[in-house]
């Protein structure tokens, strides 16, 4: 993939400190160049950013993957948003691999915030065009935008690779919750219409990242369970899961998920269960000390920069799934 020169367009790529390594990959499939940026903290915590380039009439895409500590990029790319904009960008595209503060997309309770709305319009208000982002929580999160927002989906990445690993065993997928039903049938679908089962599970709304109790609804004795997510965070959820499809006679699990957060102790609990492989995207960045034996880590690079090209070119991003997006 490159950028044509007669498009008479100016694409320029930017990236973030949160997770540089994911926007040189990006760069490489589009053969072109992250472009360099002076970014730094004053002794008080204040962040400087400042492009060496003109960005004059560009087409900008700022790419920011929201790791830890994750307040810290969200203001650093509102600066760097900011930046852009006034430094006369024509156009300015937020690539978020991983959307900020996605799980409070709405109130449970009174006197909350909603935070993923928030930072909807703080990108909005920042000087952001439109948004390109990998698997939201919740597809809603889209309308909270004031503008276009561009909604990739890692199933394929993570599908094709397991459709080969595991071809021709006994497979079920497994929706982790009730809430992720109709994405564990897309899955079970592009797997080739595997049985789907579902593990029930009771949370306390008082009490944060903790399941209560697990059940599992459908038949998966024997069989390899694929387990499905959007996320793993301290992994409470998929090792207990995985805990209750064992304990219902499944042969193995397998966990597959978009974006690896891996809140501690997330590492020490799926390194002790007993759950094969866990494959996932590299959405965010996985360093050293919360990899394990068993993981297995996909590019999303490629995904992204077929989406940034047609963006750019005035292409469809939904062609990349389909029609299905």
């Amino acid at each position: 993939m490159s950028i044509q020169a007669e498009n008479q367009k100016n694409l320029m790529l930017f990236s973030g400190r949160a997770y540089p390594e994911l926007a040189e990959e990006i760069a490489d499939a589009l053969g072109t160049k992250v472009t360099e940026t002076t970014a730094y903290d004053f002794a008080s915590g204040e962040i400087y950013v400042r492009f060496k380039e003109s960005v004059r009439g560009s087409d900008a895409f700022l790419v920011q993957s929201m790791g830890v500590p994750v307040n810290e990029w969200v203001m650093e790319t509102l600066l760097m948003t900011d930046a852009l904009k006034r430094g006369s960008a024509k156009r300015i595209t937020v690539v978020l691999p991983f959307y900020p503060y996605a799980r409070q997309d709405k109130k449970h309770r009174g006197r909350e915030p909603i935070s993923a709305r928030l930072i909807a319009d703080l990108l909005h208000t920042a000087g952001a065009d439109r948004i390109l982002t990998v698997d939201l929580h919740s597809s809603q999160i889209q309308g909270f935008f004031n503008g276009p927002v561009d909604h990739l989906f890692a199933m394929n990445t993570l599908t094709d690779y397991i459709g080969k690993k595991y071809s021709g065993q006994d497979l079920a997928l497994v929706s982790p919750d009730a809430g992720r039903v109709k994405v564990a049938e897309r899955w079970a679908n592009a797997l080739g219409g595997l049985p789907l089962a579902i593990v029930h599970k009771t949370r306390d709304p008082n009490v944060p990242n903790q399941v209560v109790a697990n059940r599992v609804v459908g038949d998966v004795r024997g069989k390899v369970c694929i387990v499905a997510d959007d996320m793993i965070d301290t992994a409470g959820t998929i090792c207990k899961a995985a805990e209750a499809l064992f304990n219902e006679g499944a042969a193995d699990v397998i966990v597959a998920a978009t974006h690896g957060v891996l809140s501690a102790p997330a590492t020490e609990r799926l390194r002790e269960s007993k759950v094969s492989e866990v494959v996932l995207t590299n959405t965010l960045p996985i360093p050293e000390n919360k990899q394990f034996d068993g993981l297995t880590v996909l590019s999303i690079a490629p995904l992204i920069a077929r989406a940034i090209f047609e963006v750019f070119d005035d292409g469809s991003v939904t062609d990349l799934f389909n029609g299905d997006s």
